[in-house]
């Protein structure tokens, strides 16, 4: 499931792939886009903001894409032959490299300038330079009678955070997902948490939050419905919480989070 720290990760490979070389071939898979033509424009720069990867052109364009759910980049040497498939939404390539975009959520180009309509409703980047923990702080105890899990999933708090963090880190901390932000003892350290944790997995292709990289140790909570607690014993328990037509899974130890 596509997070920050996935995204973050992606950018790195697509700047280090595409920056500072000149396209010879863009195939947008979008009706929107589908006559749009990057070819013979210079990549300047690849950056992740939150969940949302911005690829910037010397001709004052970017081109803005979403992993939403599904989503993935394949990254391949340019004389490598390419699998064609239904899922492609987007092709970048120069004489070296060819990015593919698979399944991706969104996928327009919109003038550099002009990248905050995007992305401008963004809390603070807990990847990113503007990272500002004070800042996410005071967003999130805007409403204090607000659920916990879903304060921490608004992107408009904090940016990168999704379900598989939120679990972890109200797990580790000792909190119900449901329990209102105002009656946490401590939010800086919530927050401090989440920061610390995408921190330590952005260059991981596996996600860990236990301490043990072995298949099936990874994670405290998340997605271990109806197996022990690695700490009490308890089965985890598996819910939905959130808005109507919103709702997300959530995980945690009915004892560790009592």
């Amino acid at each position: 499931m596509p997070e920050g720290d996935t995204v973050w990760h992606a950018a790195r490979l697509l700047h280090d792939a595409l920056a500072a070389s000149e396209l010879t071939r863009s195939d947008f898979r979008v009706p929107r886009f589908a006559l749009t033509d990057l070819a013979g424009r210079t990549v300047t720069e690849v950056v992740a903001r939150g969940k949302h990867l911005l690829v910037r052109t010397d001709n004052g364009l970017t081109v803005h894409t979403h992993l939403k759910m599904e989503g993935r980049w394949r990254i391949a040497p340019a004389s490598e032959r390419l699998r064609e498939s239904y899922r492609i939404r987007l092709i970048l390539e120069n004489a070296e490299a060819r990015a593919v975009g698979y399944e991706l959520g969104i996928v327009e180009v919109l003038p550099t300038a002009r990248e905050e309509r995007v992305t401008g409703h963004l809390g603070p980047d807990l990847l990113g330079p503007d990272w500002d923990p004070d800042e996410a702080v005071r967003r999130l105890g805007a409403d204090p009678d607000r659920p916990a899990a879903d304060a921490l999933l608004d992107q408009q708090n904090l940016a990168g955070i999704g379900n598989v963090y939120v679990a972890e880190i109200l797990f580790l901390r000792g909190i119900q997902p449901w329990r209102p932000v105002g009656k946490i003892r401590d939010v800086h350290k919530l927050v401090d948490l989440a920061h610390q944790m995408l921190e330590a997995n952005k260059d991981r292709t596996q996600r860990v939050t236990t301490g043990v990289d072995r298949r099936g140790q990874q994670l405290w909570v998340y997605g271990r419905a109806g197996q022990p607690c690695r700490r009490c014993g308890t089965r985890i328990r598996r819910g939905e919480q959130g808005p109507p037509g919103q709702e997300r899974i959530k995980f945690w130890c009915p004892a560790c989070q009592g």
